[in-house]
C-alpha cells in the first residue's frame, strides 16, 4: 500500500510537471516576440529552424529564452522544423513564435518593388536593374535579348513600364523577362483591337510609333491628338519631324541642345530626313501611349507646337503652325 501511494504520488508529480511545462510552453508561444519595429529575416537555402532561432535569440528578438526552445520542440512534434522555406522575412511587431513558426514555412517572403517608367530608354530601364539591392544580378545589357531567346530583336521598347514586385534574390533575367512578356502580350491585345485603316505593317511598327507619343506627350490628355497627327502624316507620305527620334539617335552625344545641324545631318532615326517611322523604338512606351498609337484621335490636325507649359497647340495647315511657332516659341504675337 505504501509502494502504491508512493508511486501515485510521483505520477501526480509528473502529471503536474507535464502540466505546468505544456501551460508554460503554451503562454510562451502565444506571447510576443521581442520586437518593438518590424524585422527583416533572411533565410538561406538550406537553413535550419534550429539554427534560424539561434541567430534571433542572440539579436535579442525573444522575450523568453524558453520560447526558442518550446517552439523547436513544437516544431518538431508537428513535421514543420524541416518545411521552413528559403527567403526573406518580415516580422512585424508583437508576433509570436507560432505566428513565426507559421510564417516560415508558408513562404509568405517579403516583396521587393522596382518600377520601369514610361519614357525611359532601355538603357535607363538596365541602369535601374543593375542598381537595385534586391535583384540578383546575371547579364550584362548587350546580353539580355539573347538570354530571352530573341538574340535578332532591338531591346528598345520592348519592354512594359509598371511596378513589379518580387522577392529578395530574384535574378534580373526573371524580373526582365516578366517586363517583356507583360509588353507582348499589352501590344497583342491593343493590336487585336486596333482602329481600323491604319497606316502600320505590323504591331512592331505601333509599338515604334507608340515610344514617340510617349516622348512628345507633355499631359496625358493629348497622347490621342499627337497619335493623330503622326498617324495622318505617315498616311500621307509627311516626314514626322520629331526632336525625341533625333535626340534618340544622337545618344550620348546629345548634350540637351538640339541645334539646326542636327536636324539637318541624316541619320537612320532622324525623321527630318528620312520618310516614315525610325528603324527601332525610342523608349519604352506605357500602355496608354500604346492605346494611343493604335486609337489615334480624328481630326484634322497637321502640326502642333508646344505652349512651353507641358501642352501644345495643334494646327491643320503650314501657315497657321508657323504663326503659333511665332507666338509661342519666339514670344512673337500675330
Amino acid at each position: 500500500m505504501r509502494v502504491i501511494r508512493t508511486l501515485f504520488a510521483l505520477l501526480l508529480i509528473a502529471v503536474l510537471a507535464v502540466t505546468a511545462v505544456w501551460l508554460d510552453a503554451r503562454r510562451q508561444l502565444s506571447a510576443p516576440m521581442n520586437l518593438a519595429q518590424a524585422q527583416r529575416t533572411d533565410v538561406s537555402r538550406g537553413s535550419s529552424l534550429r539554427g534560424v532561432l539561434a541567430q534571433w535569440q542572440s539579436q535579442g528578438w525573444f522575450q523568453n529564452p524558453r520560447q526558442p526552445v518550446y517552439l523547436r520542440l513544437y516544431a518538431r512534434a508537428r513535421g514543420s522544423a524541416a518545411a521552413i522555406q528559403a527567403g526573406e522575412y518580415e516580422l512585424p511587431p508583437r508576433i509570436t513564435p507560432l505566428e513565426a513558426l507559421s510564417l516560415l514555412t508558408s513562404g509568405r517572403v517579403k516583396l521587393h518593388s522596382l518600377t520601369i517608367v514610361e519614357g525611359w530608354t532601355f538603357a535607363e530601364m538596365m541602369e535601374a536593374v543593375h542598381e537595385s539591392p534586391a535583384l540578383r544580378k546575371t547579364l550584362q545589357a548587350e546580353d539580355v535579348m539573347a538570354a530571352l531567346g530573341d538574340a535578332s530583336l532591338h531591346p528598345e521598347g520592348r519592354f512594359l513600364p509598371e511596378t513589379y514586385r518580387f522577392p529578395k534574390d530574384t535574378t534580373d533575367l526573371e524580373f526582365l523577362r516578366r517586363a517583356y512578356t507583360a509588353m507582348q502580350r499589352a501590344l497583342e491585345d491593343e493590336w487585336q483591337a486596333r482602329a481600323p485603316d491604319l497606316p502600320y505593317d505590323d504591331a512592331y511598327e505601333a509599338l515604334t510609333m507608340a515610344s514617340i507619343i510617349e516622348r512628345e506627350t507633355g499631359v496625358p490628355q493629348e497622347r490621342g491628338e499627337i497619335a493623330g497627327v503622326f498617324v495622318r502624316r505617315l498616311a500621307m507620305g509627311m516626314k514626322l519631324q520629331t526632336d525625341p527620334t533625333i535626340i534618340y539617335g544622337l545618344g550620348t552625344d546629345f548634350d540637351g541642345n538640339l541645334r539646326r545641324r542636327d536636324l539637318l545631318s541624316d541619320g537612320p532615326y532622324n525623321t527630318y530626313t528620312r520618310p516614315g517611322l525610325p528603324p527601332s523604338p525610342i523608349c519604352l512606351p506605357g500602355r496608354a501611349a500604346l492605346h494611343a498609337a493604335l486609337h489615334p484621335v480624328d481630326g484634322d490636325a497637321l502640326y502642333f507646337v508646344s505652349r512651353r507649359d507641358g501642352t501644345h497647340q495643334f494646327s491643320a495647315t503650314l501657315k497657321a503652325h508657323n504663326e503659333a511657332v511665332r507666338r509661342y516659341q519666339l514670344g512673337k504675337r500675330p
